[in-house]
């Protein structure tokens, strides 16, 4: 749970718990922040899709509210700026932004450490790049290892309604950037065939960038949301609890001090009116 501290940069109502059921907040600049950070070039069309592209032209990244389906995000990495891509990795539509910017910040990082480090593809043999390393954060956060069945190896959350699916064997590497069926898919929802939100990755997509979501997915910290925005699904399956407007700050030991030098040490005594049963009424002074 977010400190009361932070709660006066928090852009919502009502926090959702789990977070894998918030939701997208519809907003796309904290997922172009970190790259945009970098300096990368960031250019619109007529229809209102935006892209990004790093200034070596071997990563880009598009955000396409108009685009042919439902996958909003879609970030790709080149070799050779001209040829085909190394990986591919997409968020849809209703994927919670936290997500997405979870990764894009990693992608960041890696991007400035080099080629070596964002075209790093995964190698179980490695023990810096074993696909294993990016389902350890949902294993240790409670998530379970799903129905076996043949080719998949699976997780799932404790509720049922989040799960993490990577399948073994030869996949088509152009229908990984272009379909579901890809390496990893990350997913919420009742069933897999209608998730309420859906995230994939291709083959070689670094386990760093994977990792770098499944940590945010399964962190425990619940989701700020507004609850007029928030999908049926949401307030369905979803717990949700105001949030509560920060408390006065307590005074601290310096403001305390800075009050005390501000006030009179004695009040003057000819604000004080003094009188006695023996006083004298006054004398009335001369009329003009």
């Amino acid at each position: 749970m977010p400190s009361r501290d932070d709660l006066h940069t928090i852009d919502g109502d009502v926090y959702v718990f789990p977070r894998h059921l918030a939701g997208t907040t519809a907003i796309g600049d904290p997922g172009f922040a970190p790259l945009r950070d970098l300096g990368w070039d960031l250019q619109n069309d007529d229809l209102g899709n935006a892209y990004l592209n790093a200034p070596d032209r071997r990563v880009r990244l598009g955000y396409l509210p108009e685009g042919e389906d439902d996958g909003l995000w879609r970030i790709n990495a080149y070799k050779d700026p001209f040829g085909p891509p190394v990986w591919g990795v997409c968020f849809n539509d209703f994927c919670p932004t936290e997500f997405v910017t979870a990764f894009t910040t990693a992608l960041a990082a890696a991007y400035e450490q080099g080629p070596d480090a964002y075209l790093a593809a995964p190698d179980p043999r490695s023990k810096d790049r074993d696909p294993f390393l990016a389902v350890v954060p949902l294993i240790e956060r409670g998530w379970q290892i799903d129905r076996p069945r043949w080719g998949v190896f699976a997780v799932q959350s404790a509720d049922g309604l989040a799960g993490l699916e990577f399948t073994t064997g030869h996949l088509d590497p152009e229908a990984e950037l272009t379909s579901r069926d890809t390496r990893w898919q990350l997913w919420a929802g009742t069933s897999l065939a209608r998730p309420f939100w859906y995230a994939t990755a291709s083959t070689d997509t670094p386990v760093a960038l994977v990792r770098a979501v499944t940590e945010c997915v399964s962190d425990p910290a619940p989701l700020p949301r507004w609850r007029q925005d928030t999908y049926s699904y949401v307030k369905d399956f979803a717990q949700l609890a105001p949030i509560l407007p920060p408390a006065p700050p307590a005074p601290t030991p310096l403001d305390v001090q800075r009050a005390a030098s501000r006030r009179p040490a004695t009040l003057p005594t000819s604000s004080v009116p003094r009188w006695s049963t023996t006083s004298r009424p006054a004398v009335p002074g001369p009329r003009r």
